[in-house]
């Protein structure tokens, strides 16, 4: 099966709802791996990686959100696998990934 690579920021009510908790927690369920952060301007920015149904279905999980989260917009934008992941991480604080 192929393997896909998802850059997805999320807009609406989603800091403070424990949405890069849960996006770990299904992200994990689903073999997807990556990352999850806050941004400074209030969004939620994710890579995710894996096998493209596990990734659609992370990003569909980022569609709703967290019980409090109130999802507005989600922007995805489909990139090159890499496979440069081990695992996923939820990331706190405004620091640059690289």
């Amino acid at each position: 099966m192929a393997k896909d690579r998802a850059h997805v920021f999320v807009n609406g009510k989603v800091q403070g709802v424990f949405f890069r908790s849960e996006t770990q927690y299904e992200a994990n369920r689903r073999n997807v791996s990556g990352w999850v952060r806050n941004l400074p301007d209030g969004r939620v920015e994710a890579v995710f990686e894996g096998e493209r149904d596990d990734v659609e279905m992370l990003i569909e999980f980022c569609r709703r959100g967290p019980p409090e989260a109130k999802v507005k917009k989600i922007e995805v934008r489909w990139e090159h696998y890499t496979g440069e992941f081990r695992g996923f991480r939820a990331r706190y604080g405004y620091r640059r990934i690289i």
